[in-house]
């Protein structure tokens, strides 16, 4: 059984006062987005990652949430083949490789054991010898956590903050908008 991190939400826009900046637009058009933000592309949880939105991904798009991937790689072919290892090539990605938007999101850099601690090698023995995601070479921030945001139009609806390397967030919980009172930040 997979241990699914819970998820946060986040009523209107608290994290984000503002719209997204223009080199991220996509992010402020209309229409549902999950934004998935990566590790570096050599982080066998980055690859899990992938393949766990990967087996989510029509349940997700099911819920009207179109996937983003963030990712932390300069060369977009690179990335886009890192993708397609996971059947997810097609879908949008938003290259950030100076952190600007986990910065504006406040996606928090970890500490030492939050990356690389006890949990973390535990539950990374099973990421690599019983699901297959060994590590590669970093390309990316080595301590930058990962997160999932919903967004719609700009707004914030819920979000999810990584607490260390191997958290595993439940996707398609994080595409449920209970009413539109939550999505409208009112009580």
């Amino acid at each position: 059984m997979v241990e699914r991190s819970p998820s946060t939400s986040v009523r209107g826009n608290s994290v984000l006062n503002q719209p997204f900046p223009e080199k991220f637009d996509l992010l402020n058009q209309p229409g549902r987005r999950l934004l998935v933000f990566l590790r570096h592309s050599g982080c066998p949880f980055c690859k899990q990652t992938l393949g766990d939105v990967a087996a989510a991904r029509a349940e997700i798009e099911s819920s009207g949430a179109k996937i983003v991937l963030v990712h932390m790689m300069d060369d977009r072919d690179q990335a886009k083949s890192f993708f397609a290892r996971y059947g997810l090539d097609e879908l949008e990605a938003l290259p950030d490789p100076d952190q600007e938007l986990y910065t504006l999101l406040e996606i928090k850099k970890g500490r030492l054991s939050e990356y690389l601690g006890p949990a973390v090698w535990l539950k990374g023995a099973v990421c690599t010898l019983w699901e297959g995601h060994s590590p590669g070479m970093p390309q990316g921030d080595v301590s930058q956590l990962g997160g999932v945001f919903l967004i719609e139009g700009g707004e914030v609806l819920k979000s999810h903050f990584c607490k260390t390397s191997a958290d595993r967030p439940d996707y398609v919980e994080l595409t449920k908008v209970d009413s539109i009172s939550q999505r409208r930040g009112s009580d």
